[in-house]
């Protein structure tokens, strides 16, 4: 098996950047996108975020392209959502696009520490704004 290690900051939005990621169902939605990206053979450093995007930290491998990884965590944890025995209110769904920077491995726990403190983060207005960037206009239709 090949060595690797290429270490990814990925933020997605829920759609239209609705407040869909409540407390109610925040543990669930981490604990999916963990499992989910595990599954696809990453390695998951973080994953925190508040209402409406949430940060995935994680080694992605080689052998899958970063957009097809990105997009079957995506579809599959709205999906898991919209199916939890119960689920009431609105549909879960995410803003078609992401933003994704790479990062060295001298950086990794500042940027685990950094989607881990998300909360925090926002409440006290010092967010890092290259960190946080989705473009809100992806909902647009394909070109």
């Amino acid at each position: 098996m090949p060595y690797w290690r290429l270490f990814y900051h990925i933020v997605f939005a829920t759609k239209n950047r609705e407040p869909l990621i409540t407390p109610d169902i925040e543990d669930e939605l981490h604990s999916y996108l963990t499992g989910k990206a595990t599954a696809l053979g990453a390695i998951v450093y973080a994953v925190n975020g508040i209402e409406d995007h949430v940060h995935v930290i994680a080694s992605v491998p080689p052998k899958i392209a970063l957009s097809d990884f990105i997009g079957q965590v995506k579809g599959a944890a709205s999906h898991h959502i919209n199916h939890l025995p119960g689920r009431t209110g609105p549909l879960f769904d995410w803003q078609r696009g992401y933003g994704v920077l790479s990062f060295g491995q001298k950086q990794l726990d500042w940027v685990a520490s950094y989607a881990r403190d998300q909360k925090m983060h926002h409440r006290d207005g010092t967010v890092v704004a290259v960190l946080e960037r989705v473009e809100a206009v992806d909902d647009g239709p394909m070109p």
